[in-house]
């Protein structure tokens, strides 16, 4: 299989002939590829576009743009993961795996009881960290859209600015009087999953998500990690989906 590179702003006509942008440029020249290698081009319009390489500079990468394939690998429910960010680099994971599953974006939130602490340029040099690791990810996993990492909200603050009830099932994870997920329907729109941060949320940050709408689901009898219990609702939503 031809290697897949995400190219960060539209293609050209089909028979063009372009330099690739430094970032699919360096990958290329790591992977030793030659003239006429072959290539996969996406650029998150949808679908992607065979291509090949036309000439390897020192520096620079040229490549033409062959026939475009109106593919689509994305799940049909647009689902968003908004979670208390969990510490050391399992957000890592969390990125890597959510956008393998399918889901369209990532919210980091900071909670009460939130180990990982961000603000300012280190929360904003994390989210571009992140957006790589999804990047990356989408072009591993067969996928024409690049998951999207918001920037980094407090939990009451991105509560706050929610949009009024929309047309998207909010699915709360929780213990507390909360309904079995595998007795729900799986929802026909799209969805917004929240889970807490290591020690889960508060009871006060419960009753705000509550209040904003989230119905309380549970996974199980089991504590799952802040890494896994998001990843596990989404692999559920996600099962027998396209």
């Amino acid at each position: 299989m031809p290697p897949r590179l995400f190219i960060d702003h539209p293609l050209p006509p089909i028979g063009s002939t372009f330099a690739l942008p430094p970032g699919p440029a360096r990958h290329v020249q790591v992977l030793r590829l030659q003239p006429g290698a072959a290539l996969t081009l996406f650029d998150g319009a949808g679908g992607e576009h065979a291509a090949s390489v036309v000439q390897m500079g020192r520096s620079e990468v040229t490549v033409q743009l062959g026939a475009h394939a109106d593919v689509d690998r994305e799940l049909t429910r647009p689902i968003t993961l908004a979670l208390g960010m969990p510490a050391n680099e399992r957000m890592d994971t969390v990125i890597e795996k959510a956008t393998e599953l399918g889901a369209v974006s990532v919210q980091p939130l900071l909670c009460e009881r939130s180990v990982l602490r961000l603000a300012g340029e280190r929360a904003q040099k994390k989210v571009a960290h992140w957006q790589g690791v999804a990047l990356a990810a989408s072009e591993q996993s067969g996928r024409t859209r690049v998951l999207q990492v918001a920037p980094v909200r407090s939990l009451g603050e991105w509560l706050r600015e929610l949009p009024a009830p929309d047309e998207r099932t909010r699915w709360l994870l929780s213990f507390d009087g909360a309904t079995p997920l595998a007795s729900m329907p799986l929802p026909a729109g799209g969805v917004i999953s929240l889970s807490g941060p290591e020690g889960g949320l508060s009871p006060a940050e419960e009753a705000l998500a509550r209040a904003a709408g989230f119905l309380p689901v549970s996974l199980g009898a089991r504590v799952l990690r802040a890494d896994t219990a998001p990843l596990a609702l989404l692999a559920h939503l996600s099962i027998g989906a396209p």
